[in-house]
């Protein structure tokens, strides 16, 4: 059975990861010299701070790699008991081979519990000789100051959008399928900057057709053409109601989209507006309300259709 794309196409060294030059720069050098401090990787979900862990391991290690490091992810595995027992036992062994230390790999380490934290703390501290730790998350904020202190701080941004065309025209070549500028930008909107999602958008499109456009891409990630947003917006900023709330309702059902989609899909096309800056802002708090209204568990249709409501009203003001 074939490999997901997302595992199939993951960067196997450090010189095969797309973007992020700076911060691949400095953990060459960190392999170069064998030596590193503990680490914190920092970013938002697909933008490769799992893959650069692991890319860095390989280089260290050679052939021993998965001997010498210890991969957790701490959504699944986030008390007291698992730093106390499989953290520990691991830490405290010296590593195989030529190895100068091994590499603990902490994955989504903010949904650590402050116990457990705490108690990782004084690991890190007392095992440092001969282990490493590298500290994934997407909320540096979580992480309390003293494993903060301890490490040093590598941002991952959303990928650039060069550096995403750059992979997937590389995919789509080996994988014999087409895909055009209009799919390429489709997949660019929808992921966000999220290479992970952004490689998933495109196999599960290729399994639709072997010639890629944006038609093709929006069906299959179930998000609207920011056009049919603004359209929906503008028909309600004009008093349209009743038409705007057809537009929403195709979108709803036709697509598949839930309320909260279509809110961050309206939030994003917000500064696309033709309409003054104070029209804006109101408009972005009107979406806040009703999200917030939404995730309280109202229902998305009335929400939805009292937003656009309150749309309309904001031309006369």
């Amino acid at each position: 059975m074939e490999k997901p794309w997302v595992e199939k196409y993951r960067p196997k060294t450090l010189d095969e990861i797309t973007g992020h030059d700076e911060i691949i720069k400095r953990l060459k050098n960190y392999v170069k010299k064998k030596s590193m401090p503990h680490m914190l990787f920092s970013g938002p979900p697909g933008v490769g701070k799992t893959t650069a862990a692991l890319c860095l391991a390989r280089d260290l290690f050679g052939e021993n790699w998965r001997d010498n490091i210890l991969e957790l992810n701490s959504s699944d595995e986030r008390g007291i008991d698992v730093i106390r027992t499989k953290v520990k036992d691991f830490a405290r062994t010296k590593p195989i081979g030529d190895a100068p230390f091994k590499i603990i790999f902490l994955d989504e380490s903010d949904a650590l519990t402050s116990d457990a934290q705490n108690a990782l703390r004084r690991t890190m501290e007392k095992y440092s000789d001969i282990c490493r730790f590298i500290l994934s998350c997407n909320f540096p904020s979580r992480i309390i100051p003293p494993i903060q202190s301890r490490c040093a701080i590598f941002r991952f941004s959303p990928l650039k959008r060069e550096d995403i065309i750059k992979k997937l025209k590389e995919i789509a070549e080996n994988e014999n399928i087409t895909i055009d500028d209009s799919g390429i930008d489709a997949i660019i909107y929808v992921s966000e900057g999220d290479l992970r999602k952004a490689i998933n958008v495109l196999q599960t499109a290729a399994t639709v057709s072997k010639n890629i456009d944006d038609e093709v891409v929006y069906k299959v990630s179930s998000k609207a053409r920011p056009d049919e947003i603004i359209k929906m917006v503008e028909l309600a900023l004009n008093n349209k109601f009743i038409e705007a709330r057809e537009l929403l309702y195709n979108l709803m059902i036709d697509w598949g989209m839930s309320g909260e989609d279509i809110l961050l899909q309206m939030f994003r096309e917000i500064p696309n507006l033709d309409i003054e800056e104070r029209k804006k802002v109101s408009l972005v708090e009107a979406i806040g309300e009703c999200d917030f209204r939404i995730v309280e568990g109202a229902n998305e249709r009335i929400q939805l259709s009292a937003l656009l409501a309150k749309i309309g009203m904001l031309k006369g003001d």
